[in-house]
């Protein structure tokens, strides 16, 4: 773990969110800590790197004004900043409104010794109120329910020596002259993708100030410990994906949630068995990253293969899909349909995703009509209909297809989000890459299955490429949420249109987005993008995919892999995430198009 760390310490002596972002406060701070418990003195580690991150941590502020989500990591597990008043802490995220949940989130943290002014709120309020976690990101909303948790039950470790070392290390002034009420809304500047607005900030004070003296008295606070029954959303949640969880965060904080409410029972034992599914071993050393990709991998590998038309292989293979529901009354704990769906990962996880079911789908259709001698036996068309049902329902009104649930509520309860790190992730979205998936899966869908749910799929299509043309931006590309980012983007709507009928003769947008792709073809040949943009042609001329392929061949290294460059994908516009697949999957998949739609000079 610490070679991973000392080998992305940045030259400013900083970390960043990824290994090519710039050094933030966020990062930094816990990975001076991450060293510091693994017993580098403030002064050790490889080439400095304490003594060279804390002093980045001071000539930026000081731990201050580490973002909301270190602020909580600071408070709940560090015990770092509330001191020996923390057990004054009332429970708390269970009742109010949602928002006065980010209030509470800086914990004692953020307001000293007057720990026990916070007030709760998060899971009891009625469905119909604006904040419910219903209508919350599923991401987001496993986040707060766990940290609601250990806020509620006043968790904080023991104050230890190093705790004790730390409160002098990483601020600016004494830790006892401190101000914690002026710092509450502060943030460093590297820390500060989406800013609060003021309203927000106004919001969330008023909260503080005018709700916790009702709630500090009998008998409103006979509500904290019904609130507290918030650990049954927590439980269900583990249960129905096998103690995985959505991400490597959320994990985190669910397990801890467990062992603070019972650090000898099963559901934390639980969870420590399915830690080895986040913890991945590499040349730079030891990290947490999400569980895995397989199924979002292997479907787009397998695209890539077959556009290959390497029928002469053994394509064994199986079907790792969700084939039931979330248990019990899984509307009630904010679930939806999943029958029939495939995840990001692997079945255990069992939370569907909208572009992987897609292309699943799409894999068992092409495969579907290969010999069974090579590809063993078809899917049943039930199964085939379950998946079908899935995509259909989390089509929205304007045509876009969201990831995991449909969208529940509206866009501008994205301006009350409080994470400052990401943007447009506090509610469910429709996505570009989703949305062309959907289409090309279900298009091949109606060919082979002709007879079944034919309007329905007819009038999804029809509105789905109209979203395509309706979001398209004045320059005639698309933003990509999942990839980097523009071109990516541009790529999978180009892919959704032409599934729909639609071409470079017939179709406004496709005849902008590929006059878009050619001006930013390189005089290489190739087309390239950095992370930080995240913020049909050949018909007419085929002179720029000659070109294009001739690079992607000249590129291939002797033992046939392609070389790996910068980061490839991206999330939540902030988190850049590492493919080594896609290196591989794109230019076979490209080369094996180009050899079959082009024709060589």
């Amino acid at each position: 773990m610490l070679r991973f760390i000392y080998c992305h310490q940045n030259e400013d002596g900083g970390w960043g969110l990824h290994v090519e972002a710039h050094s933030n406060m966020h990062c930094t701070v816990l990975n001076y800590i991450c060293m510091r418990i693994h017993g580098e003195g403030p002064d050790g580690g490889k080439d400095n790197a304490c003594s060279r991150g804390r002093k980045w941590i001071l000539d930026h502020g000081g731990a201050v004004s580490i973002r909301t989500w270190g602020k909580a990591w600071l408070s709940l597990y560090l015990a770092y900043l509330i001191g020996q008043d923390a057990n004054q802490c009332p429970q708390s995220f269970g009742f109010f409104p949602l928002f006065s949940l980010y209030n509470q989130l800086y914990l004692a943290y953020l307001i000293g010794q007057d720990a026990n002014q916070c007030p709760q709120s998060f899971g009891f309020f009625p469905l119909f109120f604006l904040y419910n976690q219903a209508k919350m990101w599923c991401y987001f909303r496993l986040v707060y329910m766990a940290m609601s948790y250990l806020y509620g039950k006043r968790f904080v470790a023991p104050i230890s020596p190093l705790i004790l070392q730390l409160r002098e290390e990483l601020h600016t002034q004494p830790y006892n002259e401190i101000n914690w009420k002026k710092v509450r809304h502060l943030c460093a500047e590297e820390d500060l993708y989406f800013p609060h607005l003021l309203i927000q900030d106004l919001v969330w004070d008023s909260v503080y100030i005018f709700t916790e003296p009702f709630l500090t008295r009998w008998p409103f606070n006979k509500l904290r410990k019904k609130a507290l029954e918030i650990t049954k959303h927590i439980h269900y949640e583990d249960e129905n994906s096998r103690y995985i969880n959505v991400a490597c965060v959320e994990k985190v904080l669910c397990m801890l949630a467990c062992w603070v409410e019972d650090p000898y029972g099963d559901y934390f034992k639980k969870h420590l068995a399915r830690l080895p599914d986040y913890i991945w071993i590499g040349e730079d050393g030891i990290k947490m990253q999400t569980f895995g990709s397989q199924l979002w991998d292997t479907s787009l590998g397998l695209e890539a293969l077959l556009a290959c038309k390497l029928t002469d292989e053994n394509w064994t293979h199986t079907h790792e899909r969700v084939r039931d529901n979330p248990s019990g009354d899984f509307g009630s704990m904010y679930r939806h349909i999943c029958k029939g769906s495939w995840t990001y990962s692997n079945q255990d996880q069992g939370r569907q995703v909208s572009d992987c079911t897609a292309e699943g789908l799409k894999c068992c259709l092409l495969l579907s009509v290969m010999p069974p001698e090579i590809v063993g036996g078809k899917i049943e068309p039930e199964r085939l209909y379950d998946a079908i049902n899935v995509l259909l329902s989390l089509q929205s009104k304007n045509g876009g297809i969201s990831t995991w649930e449909p969208v529940g509520t509206s866009k501008w309860l994205e301006l009350l989000n409080p994470s400052e790190l990401f943007e447009d992730v506090f509610i469910e979205q429709q996505y570009v890459e989703c949305t062309a998936s959907a289409i090309d899966a279900l298009v091949l869908f109606k060919k082979l299955h002709p007879g079944h749910g034919k309007q329905e799929i007819e009038n999804f299509i029809r509105k789905a490429a109209q979203y395509f043309e309706d979001i398209q931006r004045p320059d005639s590309s698309w933003y990509g949420n999942w990839g980097i980012c523009f071109t990516y983007a541009t790529w999978f709507a180009l892919r959704g249109l032409a599934a729909a009928g639609k071409t470079y003769h017939n179709c406004l947008a496709v005849c902008k987005a590929a006059n878009f792709l050619l001006k930013l073809q390189l005089d290489d040949g190739g087309w390239g993008e950095s992370y930080l943009s995240c913020l049909a042609k050949a018909e007419r001329d085929p002179t720029p995919l000659h070109r294009a392929a001739k690079l992607l061949i000249n590129s291939q290294k002797e033992d046939g892999d392609f070389p790996q460059q910068e980061v490839a994908r991206a999330s939540l516009r902030t988190c850049m995430i590492h493919y080594p697949n896609y290196r591989n999957i794109y230019p076979l998949w490209a080369l094996a198009e180009y050899r079959q739609r082009v024709p060589l000079p």
